[in-house]
């Protein structure tokens, strides 16, 4: 299956993965399947944002030695095994301040990253770095047009306070962030945070103008290429039958 087939795409699928020896491969795998965008989790010894799925897999990583550099190393071979789709790492500031912001900025391009979120960085510290902005049900109108005004091509919506990981039920939250975003900015608006079933994609797709899924995947992903590709190719159908 060609990824490059999706010229056509209407809602925007981003699949998760954590940054290790094997990632290239799934990454490959999930655009075969259906992914536009594959987002690469950088591990952090301390990821307060994320929930016990993405925290295993990170303190798996840095048992494995993937600190800052081995997963820039691993975003260069995924760009060669995915060449068209936008990659995008997910890290926090602190592996910025000690590898360097500037510094990791032009290592992230060499590597061929498409842009950058950084978990723990508000809208407006430091503005200098290109990155897309998150929003959750708790920020106020003035921070979403803020965040929405200093976005990297679109704004996250965390659909719920709390950590990432699976839940029984989309987010109740989800409709009314999408409603007071869209009146606010100008921007791709792409969920996520407890979208994990094909149920979950084709609702939070009828909201919000894509989805991003981590901690499911990153489950799926264990079992290898093959599994991931199946899984986010039902994630694609249920989002493109919205």
């Amino acid at each position: 299956m060609s990824p490059l087939r999706r010229v056509e795409t209407l809602k925007t699928l981003v699949i998760y993965l954590m940054a290790e020896p094997e990632t290239p491969e799934l990454a490959r795998a999930a655009v075969e399947g259906g992914a536009d965008i594959v987002e690469l989790g950088f591990p952090f010894s301390d990821p307060l944002a994320d929930g016990p799925v993405i925290r295993r897999a990170g303190e798996r990583a840095l048992a494995r030695g993937m600190r800052t550099r081995p997963c820039l190393e691993v975003l260069a071979r995924t760009r060669e095994l995915v060449p068209e789709k936008p990659l995008i790492p997910m890290t926090y500031s602190s592996l910025l301040e000690a590898y360097g912001w500037e510094r990791f900025a032009t290592d992230l391009a060499g590597a061929g990253g498409t842009s950058m979120i950084v978990a723990d960085l508000p809208a407006g510290e430091r503005p200098e770095v290109k990155r897309v902005q998150l929003v959750a049900p708790t920020s106020t109108d003035a921070r979403i047009a803020y965040a929405g005004g200093q976005t990297d091509g679109w704004l996250y919506l965390v659909t719920l306070t709390g950590t990432t990981g699976a839940r029984g039920d989309l987010s109740p939250a989800l409709a009314g962030l999408v409603d007071r975003a869209r009146r606010l900015v100008d921007v791709p608006l792409y969920a996520g945070f407890g979208i994990s079933t094909p149920e979950h994609a084709r609702a939070a797709a009828e909201l919000a103008d894509g989805i991003v899924v981590g901690s499911r995947a990153v489950e799926v992903a264990e079992a290898g290429p093959e599994a991931l590709h199946d899984y986010v190719a039902s994630l694609r159908r249920a989002v493109d039958a919205g």
